[in-house]
C-alpha cells in the first residue's frame, strides 16, 4: 500500500479500535464476562491498537524511505490485523470452531509485516 493509503488505513483502524474497545468495555462487558470472553476481546483490542500504531509508523517511514518492502509491510500488517483481531472478535460472539483457525494465519501476516518493516529499513 502506498503512504497515503497506509496512513488512511491506520486512521480508520485506530478509530475502530477506540470504538470497539469502548463498546466492549461498556455495552458488551456483561455479555463478554458471562461468556468468559472478556480477555479474548481485550486481547483483540490491544493487538489492534499495537498494529495500528505500527501501520502508522510504516506510513510515516514511507515518506522518507522509498522501498517496496514497506508497501508490503503495510499490506501484511493490515491483513494480519483484520484476520487476527477480526477472528478473535468473532470468537467472542459466535460459536464456530473454524473461526479459531484464522487467528494463527493472521498472526503469520502480522509477523510478515514486522519482517518486511525490518527489511525495508535495514539497508537504508
Amino acid at each position: 500500500m502506498n503512504r497515503r493509503i497506509t496512513l488512511i488505513t491506520a486512521s480508520v483502524l485506530g478509530a475502530l479500535a477506540v470504538s470497539i474497545g469502548a463498546f466492549g468495555a461498556h455495552a458488551l462487558k456483561p455479555t463478554l464476562i458471562q461468556a468468559g470472553k472478556l480477555e479474548v476481546f481485550e486481547l483483540a483490542t490491544r493487538y489492534q491498537f499495537y498494529h495500528t500504531l505500527a501501520l502508522l509508523a510504516v506510513g510515516i517511514l514511507q515518506k522518507f524511505i522509498f522501498d517496496k518492502k514497506l508497501e508490503y509491510a503495510s499490506l501484511f500488517l493490515l491483513i494480519g490485523t483484520v484476520l487476527f483481531c477480526g477472528s478473535l472478535y468473532l470468537l467472542c460472539f459466535i460459536k464456530l470452531g473454524g473461526v479459531g483457525l484464522i487467528t494463527p494465519i493472521g498472526g503469520v501476516f502480522l509477523i510478515l509485516g514486522w519482517v518486511f518493516l525490518l527489511l525495508g529499513v535495514a539497508k537504508k
